[in-house]
């Protein structure tokens, strides 16, 4: 008489598929681990310096507040290594905090600021109000381009600060001269950088809508200017900061308000902490002006913020 056994039958009272059962899920948990481990061995092995690595908002910031604080720190070892004589030369870093609000509280350095911050965001609306329109048009069109940016080009080299005397010569030691000398401190490049964010503009987007029957009009203002939006707002944000560097040049001659003409004051009277808290102040404005752009960005074109990792 044979005896038939099916898997699912006990022999000995085990079951006979169990024990292949329990050593395939003992494999299957093991490797899960294994992988597990792996992973967190190559999040903790994660080089400082990884190609193309994308950082938490977390690091950034930590690594931001670090960055800071060693700039700090460096300046605070070079006062301290300053022999006494040469310290008024090298203030402090609490000196110039401490003159900085002194300035706010008992100089009306806020209306100085008002001033600068108003020379630089209206020199630099007037810039983009030329710069952003030519770029595109620029971008779109050939024959408009190789009209045009010969001479574009060649005004990128000439250095805004040669043109002073000139400004001075026609307009006067007045607002116009100076706003013009930050307006011509920015345009050009802004054309340049609107232009090729134009030129990034993916041919078959262009394409796409000239076979769907869209005019010329349409395609660059329905197609082309949204689709390099976003790349002309950081354009924007990087020659903003280009423009506050030239703050100062701009507010050397014949000003009586703004932080330059306050910084040319102290240094007659070789007021290093004066001086270098209105540096701090440019700074401090620089970065506020580059967080409006980003912030900016993110809520005119949340659908970028994915692609630009």
């Amino acid at each position: 008489m044979l005896l038939r056994i099916t898997p699912n039958e006990s022999l000995g009272g085990e079951r006979v598929g169990e024990p292949a059962a329990k050593t395939l899920i003992s494999d299957e948990t093991d490797a899960a681990e294994i992988a597990l481990e792996s992973a967190e061995i190559a999040v903790r092995r994660e080089r400082f310096f990884e190609l193309r690595a994308v950082p938490s908002g977390r690091r950034v910031a930590i690594l931001g507040v670090i960055g800071a604080v060693s700039f700090f720190g460096i300046w605070e070892l070079g006062n301290f290594l300053t022999p006494e004589s040469g310290k008024r030369f090298l203030p402090a870093v609490e000196e110039v905090l401490s003159r900085l609000i002194y300035l706010f509280a008992e100089k009306n350095f806020i209306y100085d600021v008002a001033i600068s911050c108003m020379r630089i965001f209206g020199s630099f609306f007037i810039a983009s109000l030329v710069a952003v329109p030519v770029g595109i048009a620029m971008g779109c069109f050939a024959n408009f381009r190789a009209l045009v940016n010969p001479t574009v080009s060649g005004w990128r080299y000439l250095p805004a600060a040669s043109f002073i005397p000139l400004l001075l010569v026609w307009f006067g030691p007045t607002e116009t001269a100076k706003m013009g000398l930050l307006f011509l401190g920015v345009v050009f490049f802004l054309v340049a950088m609107v232009l090729d964010n134009t030129e990034a503009v993916q041919n078959e987007l262009i394409e796409a809508a000239l076979t769907m029957g869209a005019t010329r009009k349409r395609v660059v203002l329905g197609v082309v200017v949204p689709a390099a939006a976003p790349a002309i707002i950081d354009s924007m944000r990087t020659m903003i900061a280009v423009g506050w560097t030239y703050l100062v040049i701009a507010e050397i001659v014949g000003a009586q308000a703004g932080i330059g003409a306050v910084m040319m004051r102290a240094g007659r009277f070789l007021n290093v902490d004066t001086i270098m808290a209105g540096i701090l102040m440019i700074g401090i404005l620089g970065v506020m002006t580059d967080i409006f752009f980003r912030v900016l960005a993110r809520i005119l074109f949340p659908w970028n913020r994915g692609r630009r990792g």
